[in-house]
């Protein structure tokens, strides 16, 4: 149906002003007669002048062209009489087809629209069909024309080629382009009503067919495109999988029923289109098998292509097939299995089945050795492949008899697993699996492996059988393989500062000497706390390997521990804490290893239950609990430090007066020698001058002469020697009084020293407090605070300056400052002066 999209020379209630309208060629207007009420057209080339009566209603307008191949519709057409001139009513007026239109094709001359008529739409090329195509017709009207009559509902096709020429009775549906086939497509074709298709064969409405012819098909105008098809190409390797979706005929003249599957292969057809009935499931690859593979084809078809649910077909290579519709393959395809000489199979009868003469019951197991290759029947299953497996000395595995269900183990050999056997995995707690797993480096146990440990040096471990109820202790260097029943006895052991239970998971146990450190809590007897940092030096003995007795106590050191600190808290709970402070040592000592009948301290103290011998105690660290006796203790530190620094003094002082005194008498001691050595010089002299006068009796001259020269040299020689004695006195008097001076030096400066270290800790201390006091004080005091403070003065100042009005601005170097506060506060003062 045409589309109105517009009107041309619609007659107008409202007339055009002007009296005078030059009308040019092909143009024209539409003048109203108001006397008559006549609306007539005045076609050009003309001058109209219109009267007073006369009213122009539109125009000048050109005339409509309608060139040749066209056409137009027009809308309310004037009734022609059969001579083609527009008929007037009895009023005078063009008589119209009200609600009517014609369609107008080229005519010689343009013409004009008469009062009423418009144009609808525009002018329009006629529509041209190629070959091969056709324009889809309705008839919206009932008309007859030369090729028959027509209904409304009507439809049929106009094939081309040639020109369609457009028709008020018919409505153009749509346009229908043939479709070209290829040799391997089809077209899906469907009945939109009850029709006869390109083959003769009658169609009811939604009925579908398949169209394989080629070239160019023009679809019936009952007909319907659904689909174009392409043919599916079929080789060696591969083949389709169809369904029946209803029951009917294939087109190789097999009846199919609904629901049906089969395949079609290269030898059916090269190219396969499926027809309308046929729904693709999917394509089927060949099964190809060489000479090295097998398969098992679970529910087979047999020759007549019926599935025989539940049976299984074995398959051996060198062939190829295809799998039809409903077969599957049991493991896809498998390789033969190949066994080398340390190899087996597994096998179980799923059903009855009879091998090499032996009967074999369903359930039943045994196994293939190598070396050979085996494919397995369908009545057999195979459960695995096994392994010899290989084991050195210290390895081994555990073997489960699965008819008996005993467990043993394996150890130091290659072993193969019997039919009735399987590997069996030992469980273990989750700290045990811990421990193994950090002794191994992190590697995860295999659990079908015996467990070992590698006990170390001076070390024990426990191992306890829950079958036999009976346990056994391994002493180190030593390797622990654990029997199926087997299991290690855990050791949980106190730890930390002070001890905490539970703290330490180990399986060795260390035998010593090692140490263990403790803190506990002791108060004296005036209520003094005290704690103390022991450690205890400890080691087991071991006198029978067989009856050994260190896992008796699970937890030895704690109970040790325990122990001990019990025995030292009454001690200490018994003396005061001068004495404890005195005598520390030696009271723990005692406390925990006692006395003799002799009264002296034991060198052990044995724990008859594991033996456990505790050799030696260390007392690392004594510190007050309390606040109070923490004061009371750094007092009498420093007593003892001013007690030991005047000792040191007196002592000093006393060893500085005994030298000096020693001096004095070494002294006194050389003078007395001096005297008495020149009281001998002294007597030889006299001897001399009796000697002189004697020989002066025998000659004067000589006597005198030779008593002066042994005089002389007496004299001389009495003065050598008491100048030699004065120096060895006086150098003997300088080193004693240097010695002294050195000594009291020293003394002085350690004395000193001490002091000076002393004043240091003092000072440091008081400035520490004073540092912390004034960063209190400034803390509690604020920034904000000691701003505004020192901001006070100068504010004020400058407030007072403020109110006095000054307004001026000084501004000096520098050099020469200017107070202009204590300016102001004199301007101030003098007025209240005043």
């Amino acid at each position: 149906m045409f589309k109105k999209t517009g009107s041309k020379n619609v007659e107008s209630s409202a007339s055009i002003s002007g009296s005078v309208f030059r009308i040019k060629p092909f143009h024209y207007i539409h003048v109203l007669n108001t006397n008559t009420g006549v609306t007539d057209v005045v076609s050009g080339p003309r001058t109209f002048t219109r009267q007073e009566h006369e009213k122009v209603l539109c125009g000048p307008d050109p005339m409509v062209i309608v060139p040749p191949r066209n056409y137009c519709i027009i809308s309310n057409p004037v009734v022609r009489d059969e001579a083609g001139e527009p008929i007037r009513n009895e009023h005078g007026n063009y008589k119209l087809r009200h609600g009517d239109e014609e369609i107008r094709y080229h005519q010689q001359d343009p013409f004009p629209l008469y009062p009423g008529e418009s144009i609808y739409g525009s002018v329009t090329p006629l529509q041209i069909v190629p070959v091969d195509s056709a324009l889809r017709l309705r008839c919206i009207r009932d008309f007859k024309d030369s090729e028959g009559s027509y209904s409304a509902g009507d439809e049929w096709l106009f094939k081309g080629p040639g020109t369609y020429l457009p028709k008020i009775e018919v409505q153009v549906v749509e346009s229908i382009n043939g479709i070209v086939l290829a040799p391997d497509q089809g077209l899906k074709l469907r009945a939109r009503r009850e029709c006869k298709d390109a083959s003769g064969n009658d169609r009811r409405a939604g009925e579908e067919w398949l169209y394989r012819g080629n070239g160019t098909y023009l679809p019936a105008v009952d007909e319907e495109v659904v689909e174009v098809i392409k043919a599916y190409t079929l080789t060696e390797k591969q083949s389709l999988h169809l369904r029946a979706s209803r029951t009917y005929t294939d087109q190789l003249g097999t009846s199919r029923k609904a629901g049906e599957e089969w395949l079609v292969t290269n030898k059916d057809a090269v190219s396969y289109i499926p027809d309308v009935y046929e729904e693709i499931v999917g394509t089927v690859n060949i099964t190809i098998l060489n000479n090295r593979q097998y398969c098992v084809i679970l529910d087979p078809l047999d020759d007549k292509g019926k599935p025989q649910l539940g049976k299984k077909i074995l398959v051996k290579g060198e062939t190829f097939f295809f799998l039809r519709p409903g077969e599957r393959l049991e493991k896809g395809i498998q390789n033969v299995y190949v066994l080398g000489d340390n190899e087996a199979l597994l096998l179980r009868a799923r059903e009855t089945y009879t091998e090499n003469g032996t009967q074999h019951a369903p359930g039943d197991r045994w196994m293939i050795y190598g070396p050979a290759d085996y494919i397995p029947a369908v009545e057999v299953e195979i459960v695995e492949k096994r392994r010899a497996i290989p084991l050195s000395d210290n390895e081994g595995i555990y073997v489960r008899d699965i008819t008996t269900g005993k467990v043993r183990s394996v150890v130091g050999k290659s072993y193969m697993l019997l039919p009735n056997e399987e590997l069996w995995a030992k469980s273990l707690p989750d700290t045990v699996e811990e421990l193994l797993l950090k002794q191994s480096g992190g590697a995860v146990r295999d659990q079908t492996r015996v467990v070992s440990l590698r006990v170390p040096r001076n070390s024990a471990v426990q191992i306890y059988d829950y079958i036999n109820k009976k346990s056994r202790t391994v002493f180190g260097p030593e390797l622990v393989m654990l029997d199926p029943d087997e299991h290690f006895t855990v050791l949980s052991l106190s730890g930390g500062k002070p001890k905490r239970p539970h703290a330490i998971k180990d399986l060795c146990l260390m035998l010593g000497p090692d140490f263990m450190t403790d803190i506990i809590t002791v108060e004296t007897s005036d209520h003094a706390r005290l704690q103390l940092k022991l450690s205890y030096n400890w080691h087991f003995r071991v006198e029978d390997r067989e009856n050994a007795t260190f896992f008796s106590v699970p937890d030895f050191v704690g109970d040790a521990c325990k122990a001990m600190a019990s025995n030292i808290r009454g001690a200490v709970a018994s003396v005061p804490f001068d004495e404890f402070h005195k005598y520390s040592a030696r009271l723990i000592r005692k406390a925990v290893f006692g006395v003799n009948e002799e009264g002296k301290i034991n060198d052990d103290f044995l724990f008859p239950a594991n033996g456990l011998v505790i050799t030696n105690i260390d007392i690392q660290s004594v510190e007050p609990v309390d606040q109070r006796t923490r004061d009371s203790l750094q007092k009498s530190v420093q007593l003892a430090i001013e007690i030991t620094t005047k000792s040191q003094e007196a002592a000093a002082r006393h060893e500085a007066e005994r030298v000096e005194q020693e001096a004095r008498g070494r002294l006194e001691r050389q003078k007395i020698q001096d005297e008495a050595e020149a009281e001998r010089a002294r007597k030889r002299l006299l001897q001399l001058q009796a000697q002189s006068a004697a020989v002066e009796s025998t000659g004067q001259a000589t006597a005198e002469a030779k008593a002066r020269s042994e005089a002389a040299q007496i004299e001389g020689q009495s003065a050598v020697e008491l100048a030699s004695l004065k120096a060895q006195s006086s150098n003997i008097i300088t080193e004693n009084e240097l010695a002294g001076s050195t000594e009291s030096q020293l003394s002085e400066i350690e004395f000193q020293q001490q002091m000076d270290n002393l004043e240091i800790d003092k000072a440091s201390g008081l400035a520490s407090i004073e540092s912390a006091k004034f960063k209190a004080i400034i803390a509690a005091i604020g920034r904000e605070t000691i701003a505004a403070i020192a901001q006070a003065g100068p504010e004020m100042q400058a407030k007072l300056l403020e109110g006095l009005g000054v307004k001026s601005l000084l501004i000096t170097d520098g050099n020469s400052p200017i107070n202009l506060f204590n300016t102001a506060n004199g301007l101030i003062t003098n007025p209240g002066n005043q």
